[in-house]
């Protein structure tokens, strides 16, 4: 027996009678690009993430771009965002016109340090976009208290905690405008790229909707210069047709994260995932921690477990942020975390029989 890091054909054959209608409604209605499809969507998400406004847009990455750029990001803001996320987060503040200020993370979350945020803050500082990475909120609550004392915006970087809650608050609904991402690995994940930024600020969710469609809501008549990143009727489609299994596919992670917690508790130097007491983690990611992490994934990987690190490098020591000379000890969690973690595998049809597989290799590997 074989076990895959995730298994998106075997989700399609759960709701496949659904995804193929709803894939031949379009085909019929010839409704690719905008049109009823990405409408109906774009109200069932900001419903069931009790947001006001959902904007439909190309793949989470523009919806960063587009959250900044409706803020009014300029050359000379700075921005701060985590060291331990995926480089679309500190990416689309440079390609947004900002400068990326890194914060180190939390030792046991992953998430940002509030701390580090507070102590990062300068006359330029703008705004702050926490990750809430693996599908666990970052501490809203210090986070939101730190924004409003310097009047900063907050955007929510939600693209692996769909569902996710923070004190049994959605999240995605504390900042100004929260980001999601679609990809087809997501917990609800399109067939192709998709994203969307929620907000229930009336005026940024008009300029946001203008950004994403050449400037404008209605063909020809462009208020601002925008650009092109619209969610297509196919992609819209398929996720309505997700969206309603959503919270039976978020249970089911978490009741596989609870055999995992179970069966590797107890093995010397591995640490399982933290959650703190006044979260709920929604397990886009099952990301355990252990100094031998590279010889475990490649025991695991012999005997047919897929596994994967995310991520290998913190984003303060990518090529791409050379420019800033970062050093290890500015960022201590976020350099250990990054040679440490290991993703195990973690979808909703996960089985008992793959998941002891699992639990029995690990023990193997290190006795």
């Amino acid at each position: 027996m074989s076990v895959p890091y995730a298994d998106l054909h075997l989700q399609y054959q759960t709701i496949k009678a659904d995804i193929d209608a709803a894939i031949a409604a379009v085909i019929r209605d010839s409704a690719f690009i905008r049109g009823t499809y990405v409408d109906a969507f774009e109200s069932a998400f900001a419903a069931a993430i009790d947001a006001k406004h959902c904007v439909s847009c190309a793949n989470g990455t523009d919806a960063l771009f587009i959250a900044m750029a409706a803020l009014g990001v300029k050359e000379g803001d700075e921005v701060i965002t985590t060291a331990h996320s995926w480089i679309s987060t500190s990416a689309m503040i440079t390609h947004a016109g900002g400068t990326v200020v890194f914060c180190d993370t939390d030792a046991n979350t992953f998430t940002i340090d509030p701390a580090a945020v507070e102590n990062a803050i300068t006359p330029r500082t703008v705004g702050i976009i926490p990750v809430h990475l693996y599908g666990q909120s970052a501490d809203m609550d210090a986070i939101m208290a730190i924004a409003q004392k310097h009047q900063l915006w907050v955007i929510e970087d939600c693209a692996q905690a769909h569902l996710a809650r923070y004190k049994d608050q959605q999240v995605g609904t504390f900042g100004n405008a929260a980001t999601y991402s679609f990809y087809p690995g997501k917990n609800l994940g399109a067939m192709g790229d998709a994203g969307a930024v929620v907000t229930n600020d009336d005026d940024l969710a008009m300029r946001m909707a203008m950004l994403g469609r050449h400037g404008g809501l209605t063909k020809h008549q462009h208020k601002i210069e925008g650009i092109n990143s619209r969610l297509d009727g196919l992609q819209a489609a398929i996720l309505s047709a997700k969206l309603p299994h959503l919270q039976q596919w978020t249970r089911a992670r978490q009741k596989a994260a609870a055999v995992y917690n179970a069966g590797l508790n107890q093995v010397k130097d591995l640490e399982i995932p933290h959650v703190a007491f006044d979260r709920t983690h929604v397990y886009h990611l099952y990301t355990i921690q252990h100094p031998h992490r590279d010889e475990l994934a490649k025991y695991l990987s012999a005997n047919g477990v897929q596994t994967a690190i995310n991520y290998p490098i913190a984003l303060p020591f990518l090529e791409a942020y050379s420019r800033f000379g970062h050093r290890p000890e500015q960022f201590p969690n976020a350099h250990r975390q990054q040679s440490n973690i290991l993703s195990l595998p973690m979808f909703a049809e996960i089985t008992a029989d793959q998941q002891e597989l699992v639990i029995d290799l690990i023990h193997h590997a290190f006795e």
